[in-house]
């Protein structure tokens, strides 16, 4: 398969893996976009033959991805929405990379924040580079929730405990943390990180592809059963989007410049304690 005619996307295959790298300046914005190619890419993947393995990285070692594009979620809660019957199609396409028949990589490098989160909790595992990669889901501190699968994902993780931290605290979690909670398989150095990744895709690349597909759907079928738990999620997440306090704090995220690589640089508390000064202004001083 070619995987051509991407423009948020560079998408190369080689001895059974396909390597996907995030190429969206300024800072990877999960926006429609990236959600389009995000979804395209999983879909033909899925269906390649070819690929038993996909790791996905970025071009930008700052950032993985920033969050999604909170200016997409005012619109969509502009809308007047029936409760959904099923999960979100921005749930269904991060769901696809972990039940798809190969094995799904994330290797993070930097800032990987709300729905970019989401997308590597989706992933079959998750490596992390110390000292420069940032897991967080910053939901709560502009008052929705994680609505992309992320308090699914967690909790199975985690535990409920350790979920509730990372979701209701919406600060950073360093790659060392990460590891110690479960977010992530490993934190490794950063010099280390891609070879360690691309040996262990090769080398899963090199067994039998049905191997890897019934293995992968056996260890699927020991988990719980997702989706009414992603419907849940999805009708709290259309919930919380349409209150007056979460639409007001995601302007005055934006206002604060929101979405810039310079305000989303800095730490996800740093960022949360800024739009809560401005808010309310009493409090700050």
């Amino acid at each position: 398969m070619s995987y051509s005619g991407y423009n948020c996307l560079k998408v190369r295959s080689s001895e059974g893996v396909a390597f996907v790298t995030i190429d969206h300046p300024p800072i990877n914005l999960f926006d429609l976009a990236l959600i389009l190619e995000v979804d395209r890419v999983g879909r033909e993947l899925e269906a390649d033959a070819e690929v038993r393995a996909v790791v996905v990285d970025s071009a930008d070692p700052d950032f993985f991805i920033a969050h999604a594009d909170v200016e997409l979620i005012l619109a969509a809660s502009d809308e007047a929405r029936e409760a959904p019957t099923e999960p979100s199609l921005f749930q269904q396409m991060v769901d696809r990379f972990r039940t798809m028949p190969k094995a799904t990589i994330a290797m993070i490098e930097g800032i990987c924040r709300g729905g970019g989160s989401e997308f590597v909790l989706s992933m079959d595992m998750r490596f992390a580079a110390m000292g420069k990669a940032a897991l967080a889901q910053p939901e709560v501190a502009v008052g929705i929730i994680p609505g992309g699968s992320g308090t699914q994902r967690l909790p199975r993780l985690m535990g409920r405990g350790r979920a509730l931290e990372v979701i209701l605290g919406c600060e950073d979690f360093s790659a060392e943390q990460a590891e110690r909670y479960g977010y992530v398989n490993r934190a490794l150095p950063p010099e280390e990180l891609r070879p360690f990744v691309e040996s262990l895709a090769y080398r899963i690349a090199s067994f039998p592809a049905e191997a890897i597909a019934c293995a992968k759907a056996a260890v699927l079928a020991a988990e719980p059963p997702v989706a009414p738990g992603l419907t849940e999620e999805a009708r709290l997440f259309d919930e919380s989007a349409a209150t007056p306090a979460a639409r007001q704090r995601m302007r005055a995220f934006l206002n604060a410049g929101g979405q810039t690589r310079e305000v989303e640089g800095v730490s996800g508390a740093l960022i949360g304690s800024a739009l809560e000064g401005l808010l309310n202004p009493s409090s700050s001083k």
